[in-house]
């Protein structure tokens, strides 16, 4: 493999049929250039899709009630159905397939929140401590609700920043006392979601909304984050089972999407999964059949040189060199012109896809990218291994045939051949 008069044959072959090398070698590397560059935005299409649903946990779930619209077990249609806190009692230690739960309490519209002589309105989510896992909100300073402050009804608040640079402009905030309506609340907190140019959210424990708002146990809708699976029917499952345990509750139809509506993410996640998987096979499908028509292209070479050197490999073999040896020649040269021109096209690809790749980052870190769902187009290290296996085994295969020919070739006809 490393006998320099082999090498040194094999370039000055190349060197004889320099355009037909090179068309050889561009079809090859066009193949795996354009399986990189298609792998490469199948990547981006799935990783901005991931991002989306980075606002939650992906197995989040919301619910929230509605009037009936079927009659069941005697009951008419058009009944109210109200969730209460003896429903959060239930989620939480008795649901299955729950892990957790958070409840809300509706303020109705936006609030005046005021402090000192600077005011404005913004809305208000009041919940439990899990929702800061179940929502991935992201606290910038101070802390988030915990379950001292549900137990004791303290009235404390977190602010998003859009409400903090409004209230207190340039003064920390943390520790002072803001007006929701009429009602002091402490800041313990200040929440920013760099992935968002809307921070006007604030968080204040359920229990003390409920007890200063006139709440008494009502519950509007509930969030939670239910077993994690791998299957959309069984997410759809768990979401039915959650459904019939709440129908058995407040007796309703399980059916009735009226009764009880509810949104699982886990299923839409699962689903959008599935579709870049068929996305990222066919594409497979496609590179691989780009590739296929550079190896036949390089294989119909590889037996026109064959036919060309066919008084050489006569006397070759009239010299005594072993079918192995011939076979070893030709696979050589094959390889070698299938690996250099494909890792060529490996390169481009991936280079491109790196250049694309920070034109985004630089996008998105001045603010001006939000809008796009397309994320980190890059080829991870597993895909450009796998590709340089391709073009090694292609190049063996483009090369077998020929070389097969090659060495079936009889010396005393081969040096009858006139070429």
């Amino acid at each position: 493999m490393f006998d320099i008069d082999i090498w040194q044959e094999i370039f000055s072959t190349i060197r004889k049929n320099k355009l037909r090398t090179f068309l050889t070698g561009f079809s090859v590397a066009w193949g795996i250039f354009m399986l990189m560059v298609l792998l490469g935005s199948g990547n981006g299409l799935q990783n901005g899709v991931k991002y989306e649903f980075a606002d939650n946990a992906i197995n989040i779930m919301w619910m929230w009630t509605g009037q009936t619209s079927i009659a069941y077990e005697g009951l008419k249609e058009g009944r109210e159905i109200k969730f209460n806190n003896q429903d959060y009692d239930f989620l939480t230690t008795k649901a299955k397939g729950v892990e957790q739960v958070s409840s809300r309490f509706f303020l109705r519209g936006d609030i005046t929140y005021s402090y000192g002589k600077e005011y404005g309105s913004f809305s208000t989510s009041t919940c439990h401590p899990s929702l800061l896992e179940m929502e991935n909100i992201k606290i910038d300073k101070g802390r988030f609700i915990n379950d001292l402050d549900m137990s004791e009804f303290r009235k404390v608040i977190v602010i998003g920043d859009d409400i903090r640079k409004a209230l207190f402009k340039e003064e920390d905030p943390l520790g002072k006392y803001i007006k929701v309506g009429s009602v002091p609340f402490k800041v313990i907190g200040v929440s920013k979601d760099p992935r968002s140019t809307d921070n006007r959210q604030a968080y204040m424990p359920f229990t003390t909304a409920q007890r200063l708002f006139n709440g008494g146990d009502r519950v509007h809708n509930f969030t939670v984050t239910t077993d994690m699976v791998k299957t959309a029917s069984e997410a759809d499952a768990i979401e039915k089972q959650i459904r019939n345990q709440m129908a058995q509750r407040h007796s309703f139809d399980p059916e009735d999407k009226r009764a009880m509506g509810s949104f699982n993410m886990l299923t839409e996640y699962i689903r959008t999964m599935k579709i870049f998987q068929a996305i990222k096979m066919f594409v497979w499908m496609i590179g691989i059949g780009t590739l296929i028509a550079g190896i036949v292209g390089v294989s119909n070479i590889m037996l026109i040189l064959v036919k060309e050197r066919t008084r050489e490999i006569g006397i070759r073999k009239a010299l005594g060199a072993t079918p192995g040896s011939v076979i070893g020649l030709v696979l050589m040269e094959s390889i070698m012109i299938t690996t250099v021109a494909g890792y060529l096209g490996l390169v481009g690809g991936v280079g491109l896809m790196e250049m694309l790749n920070f034109g985004l980052e630089q996008m998105f870190a001045q603010g001006s990218g939000s809008q796009i769902f397309f994320r980190n187009p890059t080829v991870d290290f597993t895909t450009a291994v796998s590709a340089t296996i391709i073009l090694v085994v292609s190049g063996a295969l483009a090369g077998y045939i020929p070389a097969r020919k090659a060495a079936l070739v009889r010396p005393i006809e081969a040096l009858r051949d006139e070429n």
